[in-house]
C-alpha cells in the first residue's frame, strides 16, 4: 500500500512539474513582452530627466530655493483611477483614468512677470517627466509582479524537481528494497519447509 501510495503520490507531483513548468514559461514570455516597452520607457524617462533638471537648476539659480518654492504653490492633487485587472492570474492594477499634467502658464496661477521662462520651462518640464512616469508605472508593477511570479513559481519548480520528486523516488527504493527482501526471505522459508517435509 505505501508503494502504490508513494507511486501515485510520484505521478501527481509529475504532473505539477509539468503545469509549473508550462506556468514558467508562460511567464516568462510575457515578462519578456512587456519587458521591452518598459525598457523603452525608462529611456524616454531618462532623457526627459536629463532635460527637466538642468532647466530646474537653472530656475533655482534666478529664484533661488525659496522663490522656486512659491512659484510652485497652489499644490494640486494628482488623483488617478485604477482598476483591478489580471494578468496571468496574477491581481495587477491599470490606470484608467489619469489628469493631464500638461498646463498652460496661465493655469499655474502665476504671474507671468515673476515667474520668467526659466521657472515656466522647468514647470513644463517636470510636467512632462511626471506624465511619462504616470504612463509607465502601471506596466513598471505589471513587471515587477511578474518577475515576482516568475521567482515563486521557480522556487516551487525547483523544490518538486530537487527535493520532493527525489525523496519520494528515494523512497520507492526502499519500499521496494525491502519488499524484493521480504519475498527472497519468504521463499527460502518455503524451501526449508519443503525440504523439511520431503525428510
Amino acid at each position: 500500500m505505501n508503494l502504490l501510495r508513494a507511486a501515485r503520490r510520484l505521478g501527481q507531483i509529475g504532473k505539477g512539474i509539468a503545469l509549473l513548468r508550462r506556468k514558467r514559461e508562460a511567464l516568462v514570455s510575457e515578462f519578456f513582452r512587456r519587458a521591452r516597452p518598459a525598457a523603452e520607457a525608462r529611456t524616454r524617462i531618462a532623457e526627459k530627466a536629463r532635460q527637466a533638471y538642468p532647466a530646474l537648476v537653472r530656475a533655482l539659480a534666478l529664484h533661488e530655493s525659496s522663490g522656486a518654492r512659491a512659484l510652485g504653490w497652489p499644490r494640486r492633487e494628482i488623483l488617478v483611477e485604477l482598476r483591478p485587472s489580471q494578468v496571468w492570474g496574477i491581481p495587477v492594477s491599470e490606470i484608467v483614468q489619469k489628469p493631464i499634467l500638461r498646463r498652460q502658464l496661465e493655469a499655474r496661477g502665476t504671474a507671468p512677470g515673476s515667474t520668467g521662462p526659466s521657472a515656466a520651462r522647468a514647470a513644463a518640464e517636470f510636467e512632462n517627466l511626471t506624465t511619462l512616469l504616470l504612463d509607465s508605472a502601471a506596466e513598471e508593477m505589471v513587471l515587477r509582479r511578474l518577475g515576482d511570479e516568475l521567482a515563486r513559481t521557480s522556487r516551487q519548480l525547483n523544490t518538486l524537481e530537487h527535493r520532493i520528486a527525489p525523496a519520494i523516488r528515494e523512497r520507492i527504493l526502499a519500499i521496494r528494497r525491502a519488499l524484493d527482501e521480504r519475498e527472497r526471505e519468504e521463499r527460502l522459508r518455503a524451501r526449508r519447509i519443503s525440504a523439511r517435509s520431503r525428510r
